[in-house]
């Protein structure tokens, strides 16, 4: 009987252990605050001639209220957040104009978790609700995705610099539409 409770205990621990040693450094999305070198923590690599990599994203939780097995409401959490440990950069080639590049990167993320937000706050609450939810999750993380390709593509990768400085005022502009949306730090 204590060889079992012994067994649960290390069992416990280390499944403690270990799931806190899986959580990775995170930065919060936060409009005062912008990125610099310093928060790209990974290791470049060196086989690409691509001098930076953001690795930004969005978290996504909810729980669904019931009264009487009905569905009477929910509550959500979405947040922006940057990777730095899976972010690097190449210091020999890195320029501020780069690092902008990479911060609307982020920005990119943060403009479609206000999207997100805003088409969660407009739900209507339903016995399909998980779904709907899960749903507008997968296509919005989908319309991201796309969105940052197409920013990669039109700017090329930054070295558009009048193509960067419209995608820079087209975002600011969308962000600021969504205003109500944003993440609060």
């Amino acid at each position: 009987m204590w060889q079992n409770r012994i067994f649960v205990f290390i069992f416990f621990s280390c499944s403690f252990f270990c799931f806190s040693q899986i959580e990775k450094p995170t930065i919060l999305w936060n409009d005062s605050i912008k990125l610099s070198w310093n928060d790209f923590k990974d290791q470049p690599d060196l086989n690409t001639d691509v001098v930076a990599i953001t690795a930004s994203g969005m978290t996504f939780q909810y729980s669904i209220k019931k009264s009487n097995n009905q569905i009477v409401g929910f509550t959500s959490k979405v947040v922006t957040l940057f990777y730095p440990d899976k972010s690097w950069y190449k210091p020999e080639r890195a320029t501020a104009h780069i690092l902008t590049h990479e911060q609307l990167h982020f920005d990119i993320t943060e403009l479609y978790v206000r999207k997100f937000r805003k088409q969660i706050s407009q739900i209507i609450v339903s016995e399909n609700l998980a779904e709907n939810l899960d749903s507008l999750h997968l296509q919005i993380q989908k319309n991201l995705k796309n969105r940052q390709n197409l920013y990669d593509t039109e700017t090329d990768y930054s070295r558009h610099v009048e193509t960067q400085a419209k995608w820079q005022e087209q975002i600011g502009m969308e962000l600021s539409n969504l205003s109500n949306f944003k993440s609060s730090n």
